[in-house]
């Protein structure tokens, strides 16, 4: 008898096969000859598990929230080319005690054009490639066989997505369903058939199809979202809409967390969604390109109203409200008159409670003071939420709008 704990892992698969060789030479052996084997069967399932397991193919493992952040890309230069055209065909009809069968050269197809599209399912410009070409037409035929037309390709952008052509906006994708042609394909060419004339009654000619277009067109993403929070780097935006919503930003101790835009849906009774995009935080001189600049402050452009974060653990917190608008103003004019509401976030601290009436009177307006960790005083920025979407869903009925929906 053998004991099991003198094999190893190594040594399985040479005992497997001893195994084999030992039961092909039973059948020529006694009973009495023949040695007890006992082989412990955890041993042999173990043996199989682990084979098992090295059969499996690997699967792909999900990308993490911090890779995926690095896939949001808000600015693409794209180099599009519309399908060329089909050329014409130059031929003449045979058949048989027909001798005079004429001209039969179908014209070419038309090249395809390369449209960009508005999808609700895309988030970012990260899966827009940096150059298309657009379908060609097939060439004309015999028996005035047309060509076909090359199919249309679309390009899915996501909604609130500008285009421009050099330094001239040529369109502003904000709506689904919005449709723009990026580049238009080339006209096929003409057959012989198409030349025939009273006065040419065999003609030879037959053109080729025209090139496509080809345009350099450069994409901006601005992010399309209800409500846009705004607030200097580490005032607590990503920790806020953390408690409002299901996304999940990066939060940190240290300032510009945040350097993508993230978009969080807050729910309400009758399946109402609000949109609330947490903006990365803004410093002086952001009109002037400091800091991340007005790469993010095209974001604010989008939301119909404003909430602006306040830090109120730092000292005179209301000047942090004037900077904002400030920065805001200079960007675009009255960009900082839209509709927004005042957060007083971190009111668990001690040093912010002292803060809390002095803001309120230097700013003569209501200030929701609450704390986006412990969840304090939340429930109020929901129901002013709430009044601010209201707000702007009779606006824009009034106006004879639709209003924007998640």
């Amino acid at each position: 008898m053998t004991p099991a704990r003198l094999f190893s892992a190594r040594s399985r698969t040479m005992f497997e096969g001893v195994g084999h060789w030992a039961l092909s030479m039973q059948a020529g052996l006694k009973p009495s000859q023949l040695l007890p084997r006992q082989v412990s069967p955890r041993l042999l399932s173990v043996g199989r598990a682990d084979h098992a397991k090295h059969q499996e193919l690997p699967g792909k493992k999900p990308l993490s929230e911090k890779k995926l952040k690095r896939y949001f890309v808000d600015c693409r230069r794209v180099l599009v080319c519309g399908g060329n055209g089909g050329a014409g065909a130059s031929c003449f009809h045979s058949e048989p005690r027909k001798e005079f069968g004429g001209p039969d050269g179908g014209d070419g197809g038309n090249g395809g054009h390369v449209i960009l599209r508005v999808d609700q399912r895309v988030k970012s410009l990260s899966s827009v490639l940096s150059r298309y070409q657009g379908f060609n037409g097939e060439d004309g035929g015999r028996k005035n066989c047309f060509g076909r037309s090359g199919a249309a390709l679309y390009i899915q952008v996501p909604v609130g997505t500008l285009v421009k052509e050099g330094n001239r906006v040529v369109a502003d994708l904000a709506h689904l369903g919005d449709q723009y042609i990026a580049a238009l394909g080339g006209a096929g060419g003409k057959g012989n058939r198409f030349f025939l004339a009273n006065d040419n009654r065999a003609p030879v000619t037959c053109t080729p199809g025209q090139p496509g277009q080809q345009r350099v067109l450069h994409l901006e993403l601005k992010t399309v979202a209800h409500a846009g929070m705004v607030g200097f780097p580490n005032a607590g935006k990503s920790s806020l809409l953390r408690a409002l919503s299901n996304a999940r930003p990066a939060v940190a101790a240290y300032p510009f967390t945040t350097l993508k835009p993230h978009v969080g849906i807050v729910h309400y009774e009758g399946h109402q969604q609000i949109a609330v995009a947490d903006i990365p935080g803004l410093i002086r001189g952001a009109h002037q390109n400091r800091g991340l600049g007005s790469a993010f402050l095209r974001h604010i452009e989008r939301c119909r109203f404003l909430l602006f974060v306040v830090d109120l653990s730092l000292s005179e917190p209301w000047t942090q409200v004037d900077d904002l608008k400030y920065e805001l103003e200079m960007y675009e004019e009255g960009l900082s008159e839209r509709p927004h509401a005042i957060i007083a976030n971190k009111i668990d601290l001690p040093e912010a409670r002292a803060n809390l009436s002095q803001l309120r009177d230097h700013l003569g307006q209501e200030v929701i003071a609450l704390s986006a960790v412990t969840g304090e005083n939340l429930e109020q920025l929901l129901l002013h939420l709430k009044v601010l979407y209201d707000a702007y869903l009779e606006a824009e009925r009034g106006r004879g709008r639709e209003p924007l929906k998640w």
